[in-house]
C-alpha cells in the first residue's frame, strides 16, 4: 500500500472516529436500515476479524460479523426478510398497476 492510500484510510479513520463521538455524546443510537446494515456486513467479511478489531468504528466487530452469519443464513433459507429499496418500489409499481 503506498503512502497515498495511507494518508486516506488515516483520514477515513479520524473522520469516523469523530463522528461516532458525536453519536455517544448525544446519547442517540445509530439507526442503519437493511441495506445500509448488508454492506457493512459484506465489507466487514471481507477485511476478517483481526482488521476489524483495529477499523471498526461505529458497530462492533462481533455485530458486523453477525449481520453477516444473519445474511448467509437468509439465504439458504426460505424466509428472505431483507428487503432493498428496489423490491419496495417494485412492490408500489405493482400495486398501482392493479
Amino acid at each position: 500500500m503506498n503512502r497515498k492510500q495511507q494518508d486516506v484510510i488515516e483520514y477515513l479513520l479520524e473522520e469516523n472516529r469523530v463522528l461516532k463521538q458525536q453519536l455517544d455524546a448525544t446519547g442517540k443510537k445509530l439507526k442503519l436500515n437493511d441495506c445500509q446494515r448488508r454492506s457493512l456486513a459484506e465489507k466487514a467479511k471481507k477485511l476478517g476479524k483481526d482488521h476489524l478489531e483495529k477499523y471498526a468504528n461505529l458497530v462492533t466487530p462481533k455485530t458486523l460479523l453477525a449481520w453477516h452469519r444473519r445474511l448467509i443464513a437468509l439465504k439458504y433459507t426460505a424466509k428472505r426478510t431483507v428487503n432493498t429499496e428496489g423490491q419496495k418500489r417494485m412492490q408500489i409499481i405493482r400495486q398501482l398497476c392493479i
